[in-house]
């Protein structure tokens, strides 16, 4: 029973684990006009993991809102 959820545990890790680069990839991949307008949808609102990921490659290609 342990090793079963140990498993489960483990594939739903990985699967987050594959979506969150899959995200990542995702706003890397958008030309800046697209990532100035996501960075903007999200500059109101609260902190999110999504507003952090836009921020940092906003800093990487040295653009700001």
């Amino acid at each position: 029973m342990l090793t079963l959820r140990t498993r489960r545990r483990a594939a739903a890790t990985a699967r987050a684990l594959d979506r969150l680069a899959a995200i990542e990839a995702s706003v890397i991949a958008l030309a800046d006009e697209d990532l100035l307008d996501l960075a903007d949808i999200f500059a109101a609102g609260a902190p999110t993991p999504l507003r952090d990921i836009t921020a940092a490659e906003m800093r990487r290609r040295n653009i700001s809102l």
